[in-house]
């Protein structure tokens, strides 16, 4: 072997015996993952998904075709049904009326594009950025949210549904590109601002004209058509009739951003930007058809449809609900009874509107009335009286909770007592012949610190010891203020709550006793009703059913759970016949000659400044409220005294035309007489302390008798005087304890049943109602 083989055996040899070294962790070569994932590969993916993505969207725009106009974009009208399946009216069929675009001012139009799409007139019809945000957001769960072109919204709004999926706004994200390619941008904005929902009903420019300022789409201002402009962001809460404060701010820096735009894109010069100011919309004005009675049944009966529509979660909120309601198709029958309907007007027009002259007395053109009569048994709404006519007075009176009950509350704190087993400061249990201190002006006790709340009686009588019964009958202020404070005023709010008051935000103290929170007479007829089914809660109903070709709307039992005692409901009706047999509703139901020998419970109220008069009345079948209240007659409608409308000598009293109303309409309707069949702690219900008769003659006027809820001492009434005996069935045998006495506060309130809310001798009582 010579020297190069044995350098090479050598070699072999070596390399066969060095020890195999191993690489580096993370030196030398690339990981599996860093393989995987190399920039090439990242890159390449990323433009495979985006040519992916191409394709996919040219084959929907080849595959998608502009249709049809949408059937819900179809005009369709809602149906209102009597109780017994008659027609009551017909609405719903869209209040709109197409208009050529060349009629409507060209600044006019420009601030459309200027509140909603600036670049209209360049754009493609998309937004491609909003359009994917849209799409993210509603694979995300957070709901309608993105931009959308002008272009894309009259897409949704003529040929699509509002539903908020993925699949409908990539349809919507190519039919806009096809409309916006075959189209004229003027043919778009035309249908955009035709098809376009402006609130009142009103759908389409023209309509929006006329509703907001009573004008032709022709002859609108740049100013008003900023306005409408505005308005289709949020139709309802930017309604100025109807917005709320915050509302009223908005749609004003809305409406300055639509007319800065349009001067920044140099549609509008700034001198002329300068001189605009706000143009304040005129009042609502009632569709035709919707005269008299019938449009505030129709808009409780819609707005009783929405709150359904939004609790079974068919729609987000009422504004949604409304859209929902105003696409039409639905049959919605109301459980209100045509001939109870009937007697209801007919009484008020002969026992007040016929007795209102304007023209004599200007106050008479300031009184507004209110009613509602609901069946205690089923919790249906039969009848309901919204005001002199809807056309004429948009606000359903009704249902509007802005003004006082007063008196009509007391019935609350006598139920709150009795529940509750309540006892006076003595330790005496709380019923109808308890003995309390009638004195005016008495300071209301918490044991032995004054509250700092001494009342006034009504003409500041003193009536000294009396029952609960004879203070109920007379409406005595100081026994039910220091009853509440007794039973706990956090209590009463609670069991007024339980009945069916809206007591939110309502503070619990003394002065509530007066009943100086706002009620409807809706509300205070499902009060009273409550107490007349013997204490399960009633919840007026006003729609019986509702059918619709493509959902299904169910209501909630207008019947529910019992929430005080019955003895506790039926011990307060007990007391409440006192008030129509010997107190403040004498003269104008018991003396009644179509009374018949009818058993009533009821209550008067008048508040301080005589801005409201009630009466809320029952028999054992039916339940109704009946209220008058003071709103001047000129915009912007302030709460307004009501002294000597109507001919009255002094103030409209509970006790006069409520009562009166009241009596002509239960009365009139009535098949049979019936009698309570209550279960009380007195036995049975209180009888009066003589027979009515029509022959009895009254000792006082019908205005003097609500008036004088607390008589005074010169002129006391011949059934009850102050210091008599109580009208109980049998008068107490025994002494119940009175209530502590004392000097009067040094801050009463000025005078009448009950305080104001603003009165600032009682700060903090406003109702805070969200």
């Amino acid at each position: 072997m010579g020297r190069a083989e044995e350098r090479k055996a050598r070699q072999r040899g070596s390399r066969r015996a060095a020890p195999k070294r191993r690489r580096p962790s993370g030196a030398g070569g690339k990981s599996g993952i860093r393989r995987l994932f190399t920039w090439k590969k990242i890159v390449g993916t990323f433009f495979g998904l985006c040519l992916l993505g191409m394709g996919a969207f040219i084959v929907l725009y080849m595959v998608i075709e502009i249709p049809e106009g949408n059937p819900e974009a179809e005009l369709q009208s809602n149906v209102y049904k009597y109780s017994d399946g008659s027609i009551m009216a017909r609405t719903g069929e869209r209040n709109r009326e197409i208009v050529d675009l060349a009629k409507v001012p060209k600044e006019v139009q420009r601030t459309f594009v200027a509140a909603e799409n600036k670049t209209f007139y360049k754009d493609s019809g998309v937004d491609l950025k909003g359009t994917a945000r849209g799409v993210l957001n509603t694979l995300s769960g957070k709901g309608a949210q993105g931009g959308s072109t002008i272009t894309q919204q009259y897409v949704k709004n003529y040929y699509l549904s509002q539903d908020q999926t993925v699949t409908r706004k990539l349809k919507e994200l190519v039919i806009s590109l096809k409309l916006d390619r075959e189209k004229p941008k003027d043919y778009i904005l035309a249908g955009y601002i035709n098809t376009s929902y402006y609130g009142r009903g009103a759908y389409g420019i023209q309509a929006a004209a006329q509703s907001y300022y009573r004008v032709d789409a022709e002859d609108l201002t740049v100013e008003q058509g900023a306005y409408l402009a505005a308005l289709l962001q949020a139709p309802n809460q930017y309604d100025w009739a109807i917005a709320s404060d915050t509302g009223k701010k908005l749609v004003q820096e809305r409406w300055n951003y639509v007319l800065d735009n349009m001067v920044g894109e140099g549609w509008l010069s700034g001198s002329d930007r300068q001189g605009m100011k706000f143009p304040e919309p005129k009042e609502p004005k009632a569709a035709a058809g919707m005269e008299g009675q019938t449009g505030y049944l129709v808009e409780a009966a819609n707005y009783s449809l929405k709150k359904q529509l939004v609790a079974q979660g068919a729609a987000e909120d009422m504004e949604q609900a409304k859209a929902l309601v105003d696409l039409g198709g639905y049959t919605v029958t109301l459980n209100i009874d045509k001939k109870k309907q009937a007697e209801l007007e007919k009484a008020v027009k002969t026992r007040l509107t016929s007795k209102l002259d304007p023209a004599k007395r200007a106050v008479d053109a300031d009184v507004q009335a209110g009613a509602v009569s609901v069946d205690p048994k089923t919790g249906s709404v039969l009848a309901m009286y919204g005001g002199v006519d809807y056309v004429k007075h948009y606000t359903n009176n009704a249902t509007r909770d802005d003004y006082q009950p007063a008196s009509t509350f007391k019935p609350v704190i006598l139920a709150a007592a009795v529940a509750q087993d309540a006892e006076t400061q003595d330790g005496v249990p709380i019923t109808a012949n308890t003995m309390y201190d009638g004195t005016s002006k008495r300071p209301v006790m918490d044991g032995d610190r004054k509250v700092g709340f001494a009342p006034p009686n009504e003409d500041d009588v003193d009536y000294g010891d009396i029952t609960v019964q004879e203070a109920m009958n007379k409406s005595v202020n100081s026994v039910f203020a220091q009853m509440g404070t007794d039973v706990g005023m956090s209590e009463v709010m609670k069991v007024a709550g339980d009945l069916g008051m809206d007591t939110e935000g309502v503070q619990a103290v003394p002065a509530q006793t007066l009943g100086s929170m706002g009620a409807s007479p809706l509300e205070m007829a499902g009060v009273y009703a409550t107490l007349d089914n013997h204490g399960k809660k009633v919840t007026p109903a006003v729609v019986k059913s509702v059918e619709h070709k493509d959902r299904t709307v169910e209501f909630p039992d207008p019947i529910g759970e019992q929430v005080i005692s019955r003895e506790a409901a039926d011990t307060v009706t007990s007391v409440l016949t006192g008030v129509v047999d010997d107190g403040t509703a004498k003269k104008s139901v018991r003396e009644n000659p179509l009374r018949d020998g009818q058993q009533v419970a009821g209550k008067t109220g008048t508040s301080d400044n005589n801005k409201s008069a009630w009466f809320t009345g029952f028999t054992p079948g039916l339940v109704t409220s009946v209220g008058l209240f003071g709103e001047d007659d000129k915009a912007p409608h302030p709460q307004v005294a009501m002294y000597k409308a109507g001919g009255v000598d002094h103030r409209v009293n509970g006790g006069g035309f409520p009562a009166e109303i009241w009596a002509a309409y239960t009365f009139g309707v009535m098949d049979e007489v019936t009698e309570f069949d209550l279960e009380t702690k007195q036995g049975n219900a209180v009888k009066p302390s003589s027979t009515p008769t029509q022959s009895e003659s009254p000792t006082q006027s019908p205005t003097q008798e609500e008036t004088t809820e607390a008589p005074p001492s010169d002129e006391p009434t011949t059934e009850a005087p102050p210091s008599g005996e109580p009208t109980t069935e049998a008068p107490p045998s025994q002494s119940p304890s009175q209530s502590p006495s004392g000097s009067p506060s040094s801050e009463p309130p000025t005078d009448g049943e009950s305080t104001e809310p603003e009165d600032p001798l009682f700060p903090g009582l406003d109702r805070q109602k969200q």
